[in-house]
């Protein structure tokens, strides 16, 4: 089934030679929103999340996998070898086409098939190119490969997550991949602009080990400006206690508690009908909350195991942040996120219906909404080469003989 998409983007023309996560995330922004997206791959290099579960009925397979599924809504999938000089041949045709060219290889790759910016630029002066690789175009580490897997830890975000007294523990997942494409789409956005105003096209060199450290703002100053080095806390902060996760009634649930200010304090002690261990004025402040913190978590956590966490978190709220610990099961049956209609059902050729997460954001003018779901391997071959770059039915007949593109 096909969603109401917006028009934000209509009439744009994207060719996207990325795969994984910030690249296609970057152009599902685009392709959400009303840009013609063609997104290339081939079954000899194929989409690494291809091959990533979870899969559909738990069969692997390269059109099964919902991971990629879920960074490639609305695109066009061509099939098509860049090992052959005929299918580069073709590439530099949608460049030519397009108005944007997102890619996501490390550096010399692309300038080997003179697919580059230089030479696609040479035929197309307006064309916007970002691309998109761990560290960038430029350094001593330009050519090093990998994933947000790898990126994350040398970024720092390991050495901070987890408990001072054990080894690290990584956020969820290839950390970078998932927060990175903020930046590169708000970068094209800025080029587009550019390009609108003065006809001129852009290169966008978007490092992943840059774009990350956006995220430890906060630490990288205090390191800077003060010389601390920022380590493992847990889940405590300095400036907040009780600030943990708190056990509730049944086994592993739990809900968050954040007590930032002496009023919140006031009112928690209101909450849990003022105790009498909790009119020790010595959790009055801060200070005391922080000095007498273990005990104060045993205290707290001897009251919230009366609970459920949506208990708690109800009972709590507004005058005291807290939150239900929610796990991915409780997420698709949260109340709000079931309100806002957040999660879509999108029909898929091999998949079949299948949810996707939805839009960020809604519209007061006009309809938000997935277009359709991600494409099978060389879905849109024919039509990426018949209805946009003119090709004859003899001529894709002869490329498909010759493995040159794909359909699936």
């Amino acid at each position: 089934m096909t969603m109401p998409g917006t028009d934000l983007f209509a009439g744009l023309k994207v060719l996207d030679l990325a795969w994984v996560g910030v690249g296609p995330l970057t152009t599902k922004y685009l392709a959400d929103h009303g840009a013609v997206v063609v997104h290339v791959e081939s079954s000899r290099r194929p989409d690494v999340l291809r091959t990533m579960p979870p899969f559909a009925g738990g069969v692997p397979g390269l059109n099964r996998s919902q991971f990629y599924a879920e960074y490639n809504s609305s695109k066009l999938g061509f099939g098509v070898d860049l090992g052959h000089p005929d299918g580069r041949a073709l590439v530099r045709e949608l460049a030519r086409w397009a108005d944007v060219v997102v890619e996501s290889f490390t550096p010399h790759v692309l300038a080997r098939w003179e697919l580059d910016y230089p030479h696609l630029a040479a035929d197309n002066p307006g064309l916007i190119m970002l691309s998109t690789c761990l560290f960038g175009q430029t350094g001593p580490y330009r050519d090093v490969p990998g994933f947000g897997t790898s990126m994350a830890p040398i970024c720092g975000f390991y050495h901070l997550t987890g408990y001072p007294d054990a080894a690290p523990v990584p956020p969820y997942g290839a950390y970078t991949d998932f927060v990175c494409h903020r930046f590169t789409a708000a970068a094209l956005l800025a080029a587009l602009l550019h390009r609108a105003a003065t006809g001129e096209g852009q290169y966008i060199d978007a490092a992943q080990f840059e774009m990350a450290l956006q995220f430890l703002g906060p630490v990288l100053l205090d390191a800077a400006a003060h010389g601390r080095v920022a380590g493992r806390s847990g889940n405590k902060s300095p400036w907040a206690a009780p600030h943990d996760i708190y056990p509730c009634r049944d086994p592993d649930t739990w809900c968050a508690i954040a007590v930032e200010t002496d009023a919140q304090w006031q009112a928690l002690k209101t909450k849990m009908g003022r105790p009498a261990w909790a009119a020790d004025p010595k959790w009055d402040t801060l200070e005391g909350r922080k000095r007498y913190e273990a005990e104060l978590d045993g205290r707290l956590a001897e009251w919230t195991r009366g609970f459920t966490p949506d208990e708690l978190m109800h009972r709590l709220q507004p005058e005291v942040p807290a939150g239900a610990v929610r796990d991915i099961a409780g997420i698709f049956a949260d109340a709000q996120i079931r309100a806002l209609g957040y999660f879509v059902d999108l029909e898929h050729p091999e998949m079949g219906r299948v949810p996707y997460t939805g839009v960020e954001f809604r519209f007061a003018d006009r309809p938000v909404g997935l277009r359709w779901a991600a494409p099978t391997l060389g879905q849109h071959t024919y039509e990426v080469l018949h209805d946009i770059l003119g090709k004859s039915d003899e001529v894709i007949a002869d490329l498909l003989a010759r493995e040159v593109v794909e359909i699936t």
